[in-house]
Formats: C-alpha cells, structure tokens, sequence
C-alpha cells in the first residue's frame, strides 16, 4: 500500500488565544498568548499520526487563498501527503476562532464553514482512496465518504469514523460502513436515543461496527466489542488546552490499530497521546513523537503497556 492511512473529511485554520477568563458580553480582554495553526478532525489526527511515523494523506478542497496555502504548508511541514486535495480556485478550509480558558484550560469554539466546498463523487480517485490500509473520515462532505467507504470496504480495507453531530440522522448510512466507531459520549447517547451508554455502544455494534469507542473527556473512555468492553481512565496532566484532544485520540487510536496491538493497549495509547496534546495550545502543537508517547507510558502507563512496550514485539513493530 502506497500510504498507511488516507484521511478524506474537514481541515481547518484555527486562531487561538489563551484569556485569564471567559470574557463577559461587552467587555475587553487582553490574551495571554496567541497562535495560529492548522485544525480539523481528519486533518489533526493525520498529523498525529505523521508525528508517529506512519505514512498518511488527507484528501479535500482547498483553493489559491491565503488560508489554504497555511493549511497546505502545515501538511508539507508534518509530512502529510498532499497528491490527493483537489484545487478548485476562492475553495477553503473550515476557519475557527477559539477561546481558551487559562485556569481551567476549556475552550470556546466559534468556526464558520462559508469558504468551504464540498468534495465531488467524480473528484475522488477509487485507485487513490484504496491505496491505504486505513481509510479516517469525518461527518463532512457525507456523499464523497460514502463512496470513499465503500470503495474501501469492498478491497478489505479498515475504515474509522469521527462523528459529533447526533442531529445529523443521514449519518446512519455511514455508520453501517464503519469498522471502528470513535465518538463522543454525548453524541453515542443522543444518535443511538438512549441515556445508557452501554446501551448505546451496544446500538452501534448492531449497526456494523467491529469496535465502538465512546469518549469521556476528562473522565476517559469506553470501548466495546462483540466479545468485551472496557473503561480506559483519562491520564492526569497539567492543562493548558484541551482542543483538538478527541481528534488526536483518533490519530492514536488508528496508530494501535496500524500495529495489530490488542485493544487495550490502543486504547491506553490513544488515551496517552491526547493527554500529552493537552499540555500545549492548540490541536496540534502538542501531538507527541512515538518515542515521547513510549517514555510517558513507561512512567506513567499500566503495568499491562508497560510491558509490552518493552517486548520485543512491541519494538519490531
């Protein structure tokens, strides 16, 4: 395979400033500090997983504008493929504005979607989409997913969604083409109509999916196959920013995913990653190299990964 995972959804341009407080209407605060870098939930976790070692390609739109090229640079810079993004003139990415919170490190997302275009059928490659061992997708761009996802299902490739819009019913279709079913808490429980996680985990396998992981924020995560579930608690890091962390989870997550590693450790892996974006501003400035990832775990993970991080297994890999 020319790439191991090919990312097809949103990326974005993200403006973040960290404020001593949420401002109240009307009034004016001096930021802390200020940044600008790329964002997206395909696109972060493509850089996640760049950041690891592992080959990867985003396919999108993006036009001739200054934003644009921000993102398009970004992606050289990481070592995201970018062969597969369809030009098409004033097109952009998603743009966001957000607000960090400096004592409790949450933030406030104000995004716009006004310069973006939305993928084509006919602009996708069947050739190009199967040249990976993983296929990531976002709810975005619906009709171009679902025939990205079906290309790749019928060549027995591994597909993973990221979907936070529980209003959006039409994602069912989608869904039912998904392998590993990565969401959040709120949206397993408001798509699936129940107020009972497990219940709604167990929704979702009955759609398809081989593994259904919802996520917990702070608290952590719940996994789910046919045969077990598990929780995996949040690791405890100093905050300073919390953006991008569910993106980054995926980019984790898929890397496990990459190595055959079990479950359980993915999950641990995944777990850590997005603890360790968490301690820098933005989505991406925090994603951590696999040789940072591995000394945080063997300091701070489960006897369980600790152990086989240090295998001879572990390392080949």
């Amino acid at each position: 395979m020319r790439f191991d995972v090919i990312g097809l959804g949103s990326c974005a341009v993200d403006l973040l400033g960290i404020v001593p407080s949420f401002p109240k209407p009307d009034s004016k605060n001096k930021m802390v500090r200020f940044i600008q870098q790329g964002g997206g939930p395909v696109a972060t976790a493509l850089v996640t997983l760049a950041r690891l070692g592992a080959r990867v390609s985003f396919v999108g739109k993006l036009g001739d504008n200054e934003f644009s090229r921000f993102a398009i640079d970004e992606f050289i810079q990481e070592g995201v493929d970018t062969s597969g993004i369809i030009k098409e003139g004033k097109a952009g990415p998603y743009f966001a504005f957000i607000v960090v919170d400096e004592k409790k490190g949450s933030r406030t997302i104000c995004w716009t979607d006004q310069m973006v275009s939305r993928l084509k059928e006919e602009e996708l490659s069947k050739d190009f989409i199967r040249s990976c061992r993983i296929l990531h997708l976002d709810e975005y761009d619906l009709p171009a997913a679902l025939l990205a996802a079906r290309w790749a299902k019928e060549k027995g490739i591994k597909t993973v969604l990221d979907a936070e819009t529980p209003e959006k019913k039409e994602l069912l279709s989608l869904i039912k083409l998904i392998d590993y079913l990565i969401v959040p808490e709120e949206f397993a429980l408001t798509f699936s109509g129940t107020d009972n996680l497990e219940k709604a985990t167990q929704f979702f396998l009955k759609q398809g999916s081989r593994v259904v992981v919802a996520t917990q924020g702070k608290k952590g995560s719940l996994t789910r196959t046919k045969e077990k579930k598990f929780f995996q608690p949040a690791f405890n890091v100093p905050i300073i920013d919390t953006t991008g962390c569910g993106d980054v989870f995926h980019g984790g997550f898929i890397y496990g995913l990459l190595k055959d590693w079990p479950i359980e450790v993915t999950s641990e892996f995944a777990s850590a990653v997005a603890a360790i974006k968490c301690k820098k501003l933005g989505g991406r400035a925090g994603c951590p190299s696999f040789k940072e990832a591995r000394n945080f775990l063997l300091s701070f993970g489960s006897e369980r990964i600790k152990s086989y991080l240090k295998s001879d297994k572990a390392r080949s890999n």
